[in-house]
């Protein structure tokens, strides 16, 4: 998985100046070693993240985050039997959305870095990824959120995390090169 992180990243064309920044950030952290991954280092940790778009791009899913009440991207920790960021993000928004058949483009569409109280006080390293839901796909709320709903993509929700609303360009960028390809 570290090794994974760290080529993605490397290889990645960051989608603005502050992913540039916060993927230069965390390929610092990463030369730390796998411990960079890890939820128990206090200097912080790598995690993954999806926004889920309906096949048309007219909607993304959000959940409303059960512990600080913000509409955000599903996501969180890397896992010890993730393999790949990708399918770490992949993992979660599954876990988190209870939709089957998600799809994950695996070139990230942002790297942000924020702080979050694990362990006391950390930062996640979070890098960010397209997903994309079958059509006909039903949600169904998990322990981890008070609620899901689809949005269109110009009309997001209030209160909304902060960083989420700089994912809707580069995913639907995304859908529009899945959907040529």
């Amino acid at each position: 998985m570290h090794a994974d992180a760290a080529a993605v990243l490397a290889g990645w064309t960051p989608t603005g100046p502050a992913a540039g920044e916060a993927r230069d950030r965390t390929l610092d952290l990463l030369a730390a070693g796998p411990v960079a991954m890890s939820r128990g280092n206090r200097a912080g940790h790598v995690t993954a993240s999806a926004l889920v778009l309906d096949p048309t791009g007219g909607r993304v899913l959000l959940c409303l985050h059960g512990k600080f009440r913000k509409w955000v991207q599903l996501g969180g920790h890397c896992e010890p039997g993730d393999r790949t960021l990708a399918g770490a993000a992949l993992r979660e928004a599954t876990e988190e959305s209870g939709i089957a058949g998600l799809l994950v483009d695996p070139v990230p569409i942002d790297v942000d870095i924020h702080p979050v109280s694990c362990r006391g006080g950390s930062l996640h390293y979070d890098v960010r990824f397209a997903v994309f839901a079958p059509a006909g796909a039903t949600e169904q709320v998990s322990d981890e959120s008070a609620a899901l709903g689809w949005f269109p993509p110009d009309r997001l929700p209030e209160p909304l995390a902060d960083g989420t609303v700089q994912l809707v360009a580069p995913a639907l960028a995304a859908l529009g090169r899945r959907s040529a390809g």
